[in-house]
Formats: structure tokens, C-alpha cells, sequence
């Protein structure tokens, strides 16, 4: 049933989504008429609007519960009664005259059992005797029926936790919906003085601009969207239209990461954005548990037009079980990430995606840095993952976190943190591994002093560095998983 609300909560975002793409790109003409709010961004916010109450369906409805209800009870007395006092000589004494009595027994007797002390139940199970012709069975009858019970809640709650994880879905593409219908809409068209002037000297060149649109939000970068083609079978590159743009912007305009190298005949939309104040690079050191083949932990690092992001992931345990259970957290948030979510709706998706689907004892650790390549400002998520350490020159700084992993609650508790990284900064994310091999109740001052003792610029010979001073710590014989992921940061 949860596989069929996913599938069809996904087509539904698809739909909207291609509805989306279909109004903006093709029905949207110069002399369309210009309204103070677009009529089809309206319809956007009530797809939005539908699947927020129907999440709020979810929200409403029973809450979990962690022991049986009043009525259930009652109906364990009732079926009691039915089976062994229905035709026991003492039924009226018991249910009518002593009722408040017997009632108070089969409570207490229900909370020894839900204790579990065999020992109590024993002897409670003695006093009965004394009152009670069927004392032996209507104990084992009792534990019988509060075990069904209990199952039955057990499998209510579980009910109740997907329920809600597909409530966090729902909830989440709802806002998902607002944010790109306002982005879609902030799209207009370049005014007419700029968009001649832009044709006019592309043409020089030999492009042929069919196209200019333009988003430029408070806060944030420019966007331009050109539509063209070259023409008499020749090609440019787009670096060099790029720097046509910066010059006639007065901004340093990029080609978008993943965009065509060259314009030809065939006409196509380029996106230019801003070029970034920073670049990073990055690398990583692992080493497996002692007597394993495959590792636990995963990472992925990946970079937009805006923000580098790295994701570091401890599956529980060790081996191919963790290591698949680690890699199926970063490849989600991989997705989510590069898409343009963000960061706190890519870690509640994930999570309810782990609760669907979750096993016992199996959850992953999620730990998140994203840096804005404008600002140099970054923002940590963390949920049960290790400390990470920024190293600015001869100063180290700890960002810890003490929440639990991701796919154990039904709604994710994390922590978020936000530096400033400067030139020449490294960040530096490690799993449980690493500390767990360092000196005990000194585990961040050790690493802080590992980290300072290390002299690299590189960030893999940092990474390895690190590694190599950890291992001296637990004599080269690593009782877990460990990776050490480096990020350095400079200025262009």
C-alpha cells in the first residue's frame, strides 16, 4: 500500500511539474498580457494548496501510542469473561458482587505482564488461587491475549509511522511546488533597449539570439536564459558568449555546469549565471574494518552553480548490509541535492523515506556541508553523525551534534550549524570510526591536535595524513569504518 502512495504521490509531482514547464516556456509570448498575479502561478499554489491539507489529513488523524487503550482492555475482560467464567460457579461473586475487585486484579495482573518479570507473575499468579477456581488458565490466558493486543498495537504504530512519513513527502513537495512556481514566474523577458542591443552585437559574431529572459531576485544572482543558434554552419564557444555577456552586464557571467561547449546551427537555450567567489577541492582516506571487505561508510560530493555540498554517511554495523544501507542515504540526498532542494527537505525526505522502508536495527547517520560559493558562508546538518573540524591556520574548531540517525523517528530531529569559511579554510568530516580510535573523553582535543600537527595543502595528503596518525592511535588495527573527508576552500 505505501509503495502505491509513493508512486503515485511521484507521478503527481511530475505531472504538475511538465505543466509548469509547458505554460512557462510555451505559452509565454511578448504580447501576453501582464498581470499583477499570473493566473496560471495561481493554479501551481492550489496544486500546492491540495496536497498540503492532504497532508494535513495525515497529521490529523490517532497519534501513536505506546500502551493499550481503556477499550481494549475492556474487550480482553469481555472475551475473559466469555471463554473461561461464562459457566464458572463463582461468576456472580467475581463480576457482580467483587467486580471493582476483580477488575483491579486483571489490571495489576496485565501490568506484571507488561513488565515482563516472570518472577512477580508467579506469585501473583499463587494469591489467585486463594479466589480463583481457573487461577492457572486465566493467567496464561491473560498473557495470551495482551500479546495479540500488543502485536495489534505494534502494528498500528507502524501504520501510524508510515502514515506520517508519507505526510513529510506530501508536506514536502507542497513547498517544493511554491518555491519553483515562484521562480518560474520571476522569469521575464529582458526590455527591449538590451535585447536589441544583446542581438545586435551577438550577430557580429554571428549568433543569432532568437531569445533573452532574465530572473534576478532580491538576495540573489543573476540568471540570463539566451535562445539562439550560429549561423552559416559556424560554431562558437560558449565561454566566449559568456564573455560578451560579462561585458555588456558588467558582471562576471559563466556558462551553467553541465551546459553545451559550443553553439552550432541548432538552436538551443543556454543558461548564464554568475561566476562564484570560491572554488573547493576536495578528497577522502577510508579504511575498512578489521576483517571486512566492504566498507559502511559512503560519501558523495557535488557542486552546483551556487553551493558544493559533501554528504558523509555511517551505516550501522559494518560489512555489505551497512555499506548498502550508507549508500542508499547519500544517493538520495545526491538526488535531492542536485535538483534543488534544500538541505532540510532533502534530510525530511530521506528520512521518511527510511522509515517506510526501514528494518530493525538498520538506520545510516546523515552529515551535510554545503557551501555557498557566493558568500563562503557554509551550513552543517547533522543527524547522529560524528564531529567535523574546520581548520583555519594554527586553529581548529569542533561542530558536534547529539541527534539520532536518520529513519528512527518518524519526524527527523537534526541540528544545524552555520560558519563563515574564509581562503585557505579546510573542512574536515570524519565518521565514528575515527574518533572511537582515539583516546577516550579526549577524542575531539586528540583530533584537534592531529589536524594541526598536519602540514598539506593538498586535501587528499590531509585526508591521508590524518588517517595514518589516527591508526598509530589504535596500533594499524581499525576496529570500524573510518573515513576522513577533506574539503579546502579558496578564493578565485
Amino acid at each position: 500500500m505505501q509503495d502505491l502512495i509513493i508512486a503515485m504521490l511521484a507521478i503527481s509531482a511530475i505531472l504538475i511539474l511538465r505543466d509548469m514547464a509547458k505554460i512557462v516556456f510555451w505559452g509565454r509570448k511578448k504580447e501576453d498580457p501582464v498581470y499583477d498575479c499570473h493566473p496560471q502561478k495561481e493554479r501551481m499554489e492550489q496544486y500546492a494548496q491540495s496536497l498540503q491539507k492532504l497532508a494535513d489529513t495525515f497529521y490529523q488523524m490517532p497519534c501513536r501510542r505506546e500502551r493499550l487503550s481503556n477499550s481494549e482492555i475492556e474487550g480482553i475482560f469481555a472475551k475473559m469473561q466469555d471463554k473461561l467464567c461464562s459457566r464458572c460457579p463463582k461468576k456472580e461473586i467475581c463480576w457482580r458482587q467483587q467486580s471493582i475487585m476483580t477488575c483491579q486484579k486483571v489490571c495489576d495482573m496485565l501490568c506484571l505482564i507488561e513488565e515482563g518479570n516472570a518472577e512477580k507473575i508467579l506469585r501473583a499468579q499463587g494469591d489467585w488461587y486463594a479466589d480463583c477456581l481457573n487461577a492457572g488458565k486465566f493467567v496464561e490466558y491473560l498473557q495470551d491475549e495482551f500479546q495479540n493486543a500488543r502485536q495489534n498495537l505494534i502494528w498500528n504504530n507502524r501504520q501510524i509511522e508510515n502514515r506520517v512519513a508519507v505526510a513529510e513527502q506530501l508536506n514536502e513537495v507542497a513547498h517544493t511546488i511554491q518555491k519553483v512556481a515562484a521562480d518560474l514566474y520571476d522569469i521575464a523577458a529582458v526590455s527591449g533597449d538590451m535585447e536589441q542591443r544583446v542581438k545586435k552585437i551577438m550577430q557580429k559574431r554571428h549568433v543569432l539570439v532568437k531569445q533573452i529572459w532574465m530572473m534576478e531576485k532580491p538576495d540573489e544572482k543573476m540568471k540570463l536564459f539566451l535562445t539562439m543558434r550560429v549561423r552559416g554552419g559556424q560554431c562558437i564557444a560558449v565561454s566566449e558568449v559568456a564573455s560578451i555577456l560579462s561585458e555588456m552586464y558588467d558582471r562576471r557571467l559563466v556558462p551553467a555546469r553541465d551546459s553545451r561547449a559550443i553553439v552550432n546551427s541548432d538552436v538551443r537555450t543556454v543558461l548564464f549565471v554568475e561566476d562564484t567567489n570560491y572554488k573547493v577541492l576536495y578528497g577522502v582516506a577510508k579504511v575498512t574494518k578489521e576483517n571486512e571487505t566492504v566498507s559502511g561508510d559512503n560519501y558523495v560530493c557535488t557542486q552546483g552553480e551556487e553551493q558544493f555540498v559533501m554528504c558523509l554517511s555511517d551505516g550501522m554495523g559494518s560489512g555489505l548490509e551497512a555499506c548498502q544501507e550508507s549508500e542508499a542515504v547519500v544517493e538520495i540526498l545526491e538526488q535531492f541535492l542536485t535538483t534543488g532542494f534544500s538541505r532540510e527537505t532533502a534530510a525530511r525526505m530521506l528520512n521518511s523515506a527510511l522509515v517506510l522502508q526501514r528494518r530493525d536495527g538498520m538506520y545510516s547517520t546523515v552529515d551535510i556541508c554545503a557551501l555557498n560559493l557566493y558568500t563562503g558562508v557554509c551550513e552543517f546538518l547533522k543527524a547522529g553523525a560524528a564531529t567535523t573540524f574546520i581548520k583555519r591556520d594554527q586553529w581548529v574548531e569542533a561542530i558536534s551534534s547529539t541527534t539520532l540517525a536518520a529513519g528512527l523517528l518518524q519526524q527527523m530531529d537534526f541540528e544545524t550549524t552555520t560558519k563563515k569559511m574564509y581562503d585557505g579554510d579546510y573542512l574536515i568530516m570524519v565518521t565514528d570510526g575515527v574518533l572511537d580510535a582515539l583516546p577516550k573523553e579526549r577524542e575531539e582535543e586528540t583530533m584537534k591536535e592531529i589536524i594541526l600537527q598536519v602540514h598539506s595543502t593538498q586535501p587528499r595528503e590531509v585526508g591521508r595524513n590524518i588517517m595514518e596518525k589516527v591508526m598509530g592511535y589504535c596500533g594499524y588495527r581499525a576496529g570500524d569504518d573510518m573515513t576522513v573527508l577533506v574539503a579546502g576552500v579558496w578564493r578565485k
